[in-house]
């Protein structure tokens, strides 16, 4: 199979080209101004970085790189004699906002800040694509765990040094995914027939403090220093409702369209994330 991959040097997008490549399919990375020419598939992950401070700039500069930049792959797609047979367009679980402990699954509606306008404005330029009789994955990203980028990453130095401890109130909820298995989301994604929103999370969501919990464990250091709610705030301004958002969210499409997790549970995925690869 011959993948086109936007963000194929991003984090995930690495890790995904280099599970492709390992089962033979051929992957053409794009750049931003690349156009975009025949292949079997596309995967789309570009976008600005959402862990930054969001100013009124570079939240229209979160929002654009995905809306408009997914607009024009589409555009890009439609001009092509032969289309792709599939679309996988990176989304995220902020689609459905900060909700407590309701359960949510691709069937769940959106939230209503900001993150959510964007993933649903965002999800709506992907889908115009079904319009081309291309079948179309909304990939919907949880906390991606991976000790080499990404939140956990950020986390790791704290961490490491027992300076590490729950977020607020720690009784949030986090949906987390380890790297390897939000690429073969993606491939299973690639090589079966599913379509529409798919949660690329791991089954077993945990709360802050379970999470911060099992960390420190792994690294054999406390989790003696929590960082109340408005010292994140003051850190990072309206972005810190996003890191305190509550999302219980459960990959249903995923587990009934055959896939099998490798790390389902978190103590064994930070154990693989952190011991494993140092």
């Amino acid at each position: 199979m011959k993948v086109a991959v936007t963000g194929a040097s991003g984090l995930i997008g690495t890790r995904l080209t280099g599970a492709l490549r390992a089962m033979d399919h051929e992957v053409i990375p794009l750049g931003r101004r690349d156009t975009i020419g025949p292949c079997d598939a596309v995967v789309h992950l570009a976008g600005e970085p959402v862990a930054q401070r969001w100013s009124a700039r570079a939240k229209q500069e979160i929002r654009d790189s995905r809306v408009e930049g997914t607009r024009r792959l589409v555009a890009g797609i439609a001009a092509l004699p032969q289309k792709p047979r599939v679309l996988v367009s990176s989304s995220a679980i902020g689609y459905y906002g900060s909700r407590g402990d309701e359960t949510l699954t691709e069937e769940s509606g959106p939230g209503s800040d900001f993150l959510a306008t964007v993933c649903a404005a965002w999800e709506k330029e992907a889908k115009a694509a079904e319009e081309l009789g291309i079948r179309v994955v909304r990939l919907r990203t949880g906390i991606v765990l991976d000790a080499h980028g990404g939140a956990l990453a950020k986390m790791l130095t704290p961490f490491r040094f027992g300076l590490g401890g729950r977020l607020g109130s720690g009784r949030q909820w986090m949906s987390w995914i380890h790297i390897d298995d939000l690429a073969g989301i993606v491939v299973h994604a690639l090589e079966n027939p599913v379509s529409g929103a798919v949660n690329g999370v791991a089954p077993n969501p945990v709360r802050n403090s379970v999470f911060t919990q099992a960390l420190a464990g792994t690294l054999h250091r406390p989790a003696l220093f929590p960082v109340p709610q408005f010292g994140l705030r003051l850190m990072l301004g309206e972005m810190s409702e996003a890191v305190l958002a509550s999302q219980r969210v459960l990959p249903k499409v995923a587990e009934s369209s055959g896939y099998r997790f490798r790390y389902p549970d978190l103590p064994e995925a930070l154990r693989e994330t952190i011991i494993g690869r140092r």
